[in-house]
Order: structure tokens, then sequence, then C-alpha cells
């Protein structure tokens, strides 16, 4: 915590100029925020809001901030004292480019939290929440850090805490770093709910404008979460943001961090509330475990499923390579396993990456943490080093990588890491070979300034998107391009993601028998061919 504050002090000095600090009563910093903001006797709240939301951790490319997708009729209702919400609105694409994603279909959102569970509703069935946010936080943490994040939620959770602590600065400049106008005195209160932190600036107004939280993330480590409110309005007696302005990420390094930004049309204070019972189906419910199921697809060929995310296992002569690491370490450590099983005594010598998106990348430091050299595009090799590889104490979730913390990530020697060249207009090829097997790494070109089609941009749907072709055994694994339907299923229509596909393929003259993808089942080329030949 100490830490933390330090380093928020600091931003203030860097930017402002010049600033003071000292230790304040944090209760009654506490008290006259809600006394000024009214919430002293509120038990219930409810507001409304319209705005935009993102997908995390999906960007195109690495200088561009997450996806943003349209949210309409938001209302949210909390009871503070039964720790329970509930969040109702529309999603929609709306004006927000794809990006390289498909479009977010319009749907109705409901999302629940009671206590320590947390749920969805689709019409009138509840769906229990088993995976983790992002393949690292429960969704009834997150969702309970959601409660405190909110202005009168710090102020409540605050007040409750035994290690509450507060500082007070004077801060003296010219610039505005989107908190509080310099020349301006603001109270920092700090403390901790669990294994998680707060911290929340309260103004000299005594209204709270930001607070913020870190959770578990498999590439972020500990993921800043932080709100900031502004424009505030008077809502019938209740002080309370205009707008929302939401992070999620870690702006000092990345761009992508804006999570989502809402404008408050009404407030409501004491509504009544009767927070709906937890169904048996979420009460009962529980994570599935971490498997991996083998496919033999060729001679020392293997899918490695089982999960949302498949792996691929390729033997050579004295290693053995695995396409994607998705996800965590929990399914990196699953997927060595069955590959140590079906091929022992041959270590993993090389993991290919297909691209940065968080779901992708998420299981690759377990492989580094062994050696393993990670090939990935070139684009993305600081981002990691910068970011998922850095040798940061992760506080919240230590993996392998944490734990050993290998020499080769301070010493001189490099962190294992090669890539594959080419931007959206050239060519780029890496080769994993033992002499007799071969194993092609390429990058996937966007197919809009080969063709000159605008229809094609950005079907790649990343940037930076690798696929791996087996030119022998005629198998091409893809991510998120191409998922091949379920036996007997109905042939999908063609997107700009498949075309993009099969013009790389006629492109590199590659001869494909199968299709392998990183999410669903193996398919045939002739079935593709039929898909993608309805757009011909």
């Amino acid at each position: 915590m100490a830490r933390r504050l330090c380093l928020l002090v600091s931003l203030f000095i860097l930017f402002a100029g010049t600033a003071s600090a000292q230790t304040v009563d944090a209760r009654k910093a506490l008290e006259a925020a809600s006394k000024a903001m009214g919430a002293v006797n509120m038990k219930t709240l409810q507001y409304s809001a319209s705005g935009w939301f993102s997908q995390i951790g999906q960007t195109y490319g690495l200088a561009e901030d997450w996806p943003h997708y349209e949210v309409a009729d938001y209302t949210r209702v909390i009871d503070y004292d039964a720790k329970w919400s509930r969040e109702d609105y529309t999603r929609r694409q709306g004006k927000y480019p794809l990006l390289g994603r498909t479009p977010v279909p319009e749907q109705h959102v409901t999302s629940i939290l009671s206590g320590n569970y947390a749920w969805d509703m689709q019409g009138d069935t509840p769906v229990p929440l088993t995976r983790m946010y992002l393949d690292g936080v429960p969704y009834s943490d997150l969702r309970q850090l959601e409660l405190v994040l909110t202005p009168d939620g710090f102020l409540k959770a605050a007040l409750a805490a035994s290690d509450a602590t507060a500082i007070s600065l004077n801060i003296v400049g010219a610039s505005d770093i989107g908190l509080s106008q310099f020349g301006r005195k603001v109270t920092i209160v700090s403390f901790t709910m669990g294994k998680y932190k707060f911290n929340g600036t309260i103004n000299d107004q005594n209204l709270v404008e930001l607070v913020d939280t870190w959770f578990a993330n498999p590439v972020y480590g500990d993921m800043d979460y932080e709100m900031r409110y502004t424009k505030y309005k008077d809502f019938g007696g209740i002080m309370f943001p205009g707008q929302i302005h939401v992070h999620q990420g870690d702006p000092r390094l990345n761009p992508a961090h804006n999570y989502y930004e809402i404008n408050v049309t009404d407030v409501k204070a004491n509504v009544p509330v009767t927070p709906m019972p937890v169904p048996e189906t979420v009460r009962t419910a529980t994570a599935p475990p971490v498997k991996v199921e083998s496919q033999k697809l060729a001679d020392g060929v293997w899918l490695l499923g089982g999960g949302t995310h498949n792996s691929v296992l390729v033997e050579f002569n004295d290693f053995v390579a695995v396409v994607e690491a998705p996800q965590n370490e929990a399914r990196s450590l699953a997927v060595i396993a069955e590959a140590n099983r079906l091929v022992p005594n041959k270590l993993i010598r090389y993991v290919i990456n297909t691209h940065h998106h968080m779901d992708h990348a998420g299981g690759l430091r377990t492989y580094l943490s062994q050696g393993t050299t990670i090939v990935t595009h070139e684009s993305n090799k600081q981002y990691y080093l910068d970011i998922m590889f850095y040798p940061a104490p992760r506080t919240l979730d230590q993996d392998r990588l944490a734990v050993f913390s290998p020499m080769y990530m301070i010493s001189r020697r490099p962190a294992p890491i090669d890539t594959v060249g080419g931007d959206t207009r050239g060519e780029g090829k890496y080769v994993v070979t033992d002499g007799a097997r071969l194993m092609e790494i390429f990058h996937v070109q966007d197919m809009a300034y080969e063709l000159g089609d605008p229809s094609y941009s950005q079907g790649n749907h990343s940037a930076d998107m690798l696929m791996a072709y087996l030119p022998k055994e005629k198998i091409l694994v893809n991510a998120d391009l191409y998922s091949p339907p379920a036996p007997g299923g109905a042939l999908p229509t063609p997107t700009p993601a498949m075309r993009t596909l099969y013009q790389n393929m006629l492109k590199l003259k590659l001869d494909v028998a199968q299709h392998v993808p990183i999410h669903g089942h193996v398919g045939t080329n002739d079935e593709f061919l039929k898909i993608v030949g309805k757009a011909q």
C-alpha cells in the first residue's frame, strides 16, 4: 500500500511541479464527504445512464484502445447492506468501428451480484458465472469490488474498514492530469478489503472523484481498475457524478485502458429493493476442472482440446513445439502435462503465439518460466517484455515466472523470444524444423491491401495474427479466423475473417487438407471451400 501511495504522490509531483502531503484523520474526511454527497443515511441507490462499454483484451493493434460498443437504457440498482446489485442495459455495435471483430449483436444484458454469488440472466434463466473474468479473477470478487468502486460504496466501505488512512495533498501547477484541477486540495483515503487494496480521492468540495483497486490478471498481473467521477449534479439532494469514466489496464505502459464511459441521467436514493434470491443452479454451480483431451491428427501431431481454447502439439526429432498458450497458467500446466505424457522426455522448445489478445496469450508466462522460446509477431515483443514478462511482484496471484524469476529476465542474456516479421503489407515467415519435419509460421496479411476491396478490411481480427502450417501433413492451424462447424452442423455464413484466411492460403499456395482451429472442431478443406465459395 505504501508503494502505491508513494507512486500516486510522485505522479502528482511530476505533473504539478510542487506538492505537499500530510496525514489527516480518515474518518473525518469520509464523514464530511458522506454528508456533502447525501450518503449518510443511504441504504439503496438506483441510477440510469447511457454511453459505451469495451471489449477488454481484444485490441486490433497494440497502439489502439479497447474496442467500444454502444450501451443504452442502462440502469443499476444497489442494496449496499445486502451487498446486492443488478445492472440492466442494451448493448449493440452502434457507431463504433469493428476493428477486426464481428459486430456486437443487439442484446439485453442483466448482471447480478448477491453476496458471494454472481450470475447473469438470459430471459428468465439464471446463468452461473463459473469461469473467471479475463481468466484471472472470479466474477463474484469482481462485482464486489465494483460495489466498493462506486462513490457511495467507497465511503461506506472505507468507514467500515479498520485500516483506513488518509493523506491531504496541496497541489500547485498549471496543468490538468484528469483529476482535480491543480491549485486545489485533495484527500486520498486508502484501505484494504481482504486481499484487495483501494485508494479514493476526495476533492476540496468533499466529492469522491476517483476510486481505484487492482485485480489478478494473467497478462497484466495486478491489473488496475479505476473509476473517475466528474460533472457532479444534485439529484434531489444526492450529489452524484453526471459522467462516469472507467479504466482497466495500465495506461502508463499501454494505450488500451478505457473500459467504459456513461452519462448519468437519473439518480434515486433509498428506493425499495427486493434482492433476488440466489438461484439454486447458481448456488450449487462449480468451476469446471481444467482438462486437456488429446486428438491425434497425424503421426506426431495432436490437437490438445477439452476447453474453450485448443493448443496443437507437434513432435520433432529431439524436441516438441506447442501452438498457442491460451487463458492462464492453470491451462498451460495442464497442456504441458499432456504434452509430456504424449511425448515423454522431449523438451518443449517452442511455443507459438498466434496473437496478443489476452485469452490467447495469458498462458505464455508459464512457458517462459521454463525457458521455452516464444514465437510471436515482431510487434508484440516489446509489449510482452514491458507488461506481461516484466519481472515485478504479482501480489494477488503469483505464478511460476513470478516465483522463479529467471535470471535471463534481468541479466544480459535476452529473454527467449523469436519474432515473425511483416506488417499488414509485407510477408512474414518463421520456420521450425529438425531437418525432417517442417512447421511454417506465417503472418496473416490483411487482404484489403492485396485486393483493394474494403470488404476485406481488418478481416484479420488482429494486426499481429499468425497461423501455423505443416506442409507434409497438410494441416493449417488458425485462431479466430475460421472455426469449422460441428460434424453434421449447418455451414456458417462466410465472414471477412474467413475470406482473409482463404486469400492468404491462395497467395502462399498452401495445400491444406485439415483446418485446425484454436476454438472448436477440426474440419476439412473441402468443407471450408464450400463455405467461402458462397462469397466468391
